[in-house]
């Protein structure tokens, strides 16, 4: 497994119009971890993760992956180049079956060890429903649907966006054991999440974000639940 940082954002402020959503926003990630970013809504979490992906252009700052400057580069550029998003809510192809909604992962036609078999060991459901309408599916079916389609890439960076809302608790933890499962075959992980103590669970290291800024960072060994709760809610 490579070492060192995969992912450095330093100092990236994102702007809608007028209205800054980022403040000077540093993060970094190293090759392997998981990463949790943490936060109350509109605290920038998802416009960061837009950012890295090549969905929004930050107007200040750098974003660096794997020595390289990716700001302002297409989504499609950096997809080639190893990262894809899992986005929020799902965003599954409703004309498409689950195996086409899968293949559609591929068109970038990166080498790797994900493909169909493999995706279909790692969530059997979708086999039994290759031949259903995406959209036919249960909302954590969908799930895995879309967490497949982005391993279907092969990226050596993944960005999982709220991959727990809406959905049952047994259907969470189905979908962080796969979380584990797909750091330990050597992907690293970005992931946004509102449940902090899930987040924490799976996280190496975790960002908490307060009005578009950070206002916590480190190990979640290091960090007690009250400062959790203060950066959080800013209180």
């Amino acid at each position: 497994m490579r070492q060192g940082a995969a992912l450095l954002v330093e100092n990236v402020e994102v702007f809608y119009g007028e209205f800054q959503a980022l403040f000077g926003v540093s993060i970094e990630v190293d090759w392997g971890q998981t990463v949790a970013i943490i936060g109350a809504n509109g605290a920038g979490k998802t416009t960061l993760m837009r950012a890295i992906c090549g969905m929004l252009s930050p107007k200040r700052g750098r974003i660096v992956y794997n020595g390289q400057d990716i700001a302002g580069q297409s989504s499609y550029a950096l997809n080639r180049q190893g990262i894809v998003m899992v986005p929020e809510g799902r965003k599954i192809f409703p004309s498409l079956t689950v195996e086409e909604n899968l293949k559609v992962g591929a068109y970038s036609g990166r080498k790797g060890e994900w493909n169909l078999s493999r995706v279909y060991d790692l969530f059997p459901v979708l086999k039994e429903r290759a031949r259903n309408g995406g959209t036919q599916l249960s909302g954590g079916q969908q799930q895995m649907l879309a967490i497949g389609r982005a391993l279907m890439s092969n990226p050596d960076l993944i960005l999982m966006d709220e991959i727990s809302l809406g959905l049952a608790p047994i259907v969470v933890k189905q979908l962080y054991e796969v979380v584990g499962q797909i750091t330990a075959a050597g992907t690293t992980v970005i992931l946004v999440e509102q449940d902090v103590s899930q987040g924490m669970k799976v996280a190496s290291r975790v960002y908490c974000l307060l009005e578009g800024e950070v206002s916590l960072s480190g190990p979640p060994s290091e960090i007690d639940l009250q400062a959790v709760a203060r950066a959080y809610f800013g209180v």
